[in-house]
């Protein structure tokens, strides 16, 4: 308190402090410190400025151009050249057999043998007959040959030689009658062998031996087998209208699948097989279109030599749809899926990366893909590195198969 006055309160953030006690501020101290202090402000600009990354590298290459007929695939099954029942022509008791069932067959093997007893019985008998009868012809010829003489004489009647005429002629019928029933016992005799009418792949036996088989031309004959010729052998497909059209409108000259001439070259692949690597013709267009399913049905041939394509199995054909063209190929790995559609990465003369959607034709063995439209074939495709670029970025692109360039020389301390 001074005087009378108000006494004076000194603010609590007042801080006074001894001169005394305060560090040395010499120029030299200060210009240290103001050094110090700019070199760490430096340091903390370099960090936090960061280096932009290269651009990342990736493999292209041009188009390969080859000559391409484009082919369509169709689903289809083997069906038989021939198809044979083996049944009986005669009745009789089944006495043989002479296969295994499921073996293959030739044409002429023995099958089957009916009982023959009945029918060599009966042969016999048509023998003596035929005997018989061409003796009784011997005897009216001789008979009739006298009566000739007599009659020229006025010995006998003209009526007498008539009958003698008549009796020679009818001597002549029943040896005719007899020969026939010769061979017919003969034809018999032979049908009691069945033997293998084609070659192919018999099944099972249907009549065990010792059973009565029925035999003859009627509708109630027993069915003893069953034979399918497998070499060469039968694809049946069918293709829709649409396709029918566009083969039919082809060039005559290429070969089309619709025309009826055989000759098209087609492929065939089996279900558990990756290529189409068997080859065959086509033999057979339908001449109608079926109106409830509006397709039509055709046929190629297939040589089967070892017997694996069977009758039944199902397949994969391929069939030429257009006529030879040059075409661009790239790698299936060069290409890409944005929704439905395909497209490929492609970098231009300023190693910028653009897309351009494209329409994709046949895939080859060698794992390449038919582009139809969309690209050049002086274009820079990215066959390698796909996943690193983007449209409109800026790449590193490298030829393929050519060497990597040679990497920067370090600095030697």
């Amino acid at each position: 308190m001074r005087g009378g006055g108000a006494a004076y309160i000194k603010p609590p953030f007042l801080m006074i402090f001894d001169a005394d006690l305060m560090p040395p501020t010499s120029p030299p101290i200060l210009a240290a410190i103001a050094i110090a202090l700019a070199g760490l402000l430096s340091g903390c600009g370099q960090g936090q400025k960061q280096a932009a990354p290269p651009p990342p590298k990736v493999t292209v290459a041009k188009p390969a151009q080859r000559t391409i007929v484009d082919q369509d695939e169709y689903v289809g099954r083997f069906v038989p050249v021939n198809v044979v029942e083996v049944r009986a022509r005669v009745s009789g008791y089944l006495d043989q057999i002479h296969f295994t069932d499921g073996q293959i067959v030739n044409q002429g093997d023995l099958l089957f043998t009916i009982d023959k007893r009945p029918f060599q019985y009966t042969l016999d008998q048509a023998r003596a007959n035929l005997q018989t009868a061409q003796s009784n012809q011997s005897y009216t010829e001789a008979d009739l040959k006298r009566g000739r003489e007599l009659v020229g004489q006025r010995t006998i009647t003209e009526q007498i030689f008539e009958q003698r005429s008549q009796a020679f002629r009818n001597a002549q019928a029943s040896v005719a009658a007899a020969q026939a029933a010769v061979q017919q016992a003969e034809l018999d005799l032979s049908f009691t062998e069945l033997r293998a009418p084609v070659d192919g792949r018999i099944g099972d036996r249907r009549v065990s031996q010792g059973n009565l088989v029925t035999g003859g031309a009627g509708g109630n004959t027993t069915l003893l087998a069953t034979i399918v010729s497998t070499d060469p052998i039968y694809f049946e497909f069918t293709f829709d209208e649409a396709s029918y059209l566009r083969y039919e409108r082809l060039p005559k000259d290429s070969g089309d699948v619709a025309g009826r001439g055989a000759g098209v070259k087609v492929a065939l692949k089996l279900i558990d097989e990756p290529d189409f690597t068997h080859e065959g013709q086509m033999d057979f267009v339908n001449n109608v279109i079926d109106s409830t399913t509006g397709t039509i049905r055709a046929r190629a041939v297939f040589k089967n030599p070892n017997g694996v394509f069977t009758p039944g199995m199902f397949g994969r054909v391929r069939v030429p749809a257009s006529p030879a063209f040059d075409g661009l190929l790239v790698p299936v790995a060069a290409t890409a899926t944005e929704q439905t559609r395909k497209y490929v990465l492609v970098v231009g003369a300023d190693n910028m990366v653009s897309q351009r959607f494209v329409t994709l034709g046949q895939t080859t063995p060698d794992n390449l893909v038919v582009i139809k439209d969309g690209i050049g074939p002086d274009d820079r495709l990215i066959v390698n590195g796909l996943m690193r670029a983007r449209p409109g970025q800026k790449v590193t692109p490298q030829e393929q198969g050519a060497p990597p360039p040679a990497a920067k020389p370090t600095a030697q301390n």
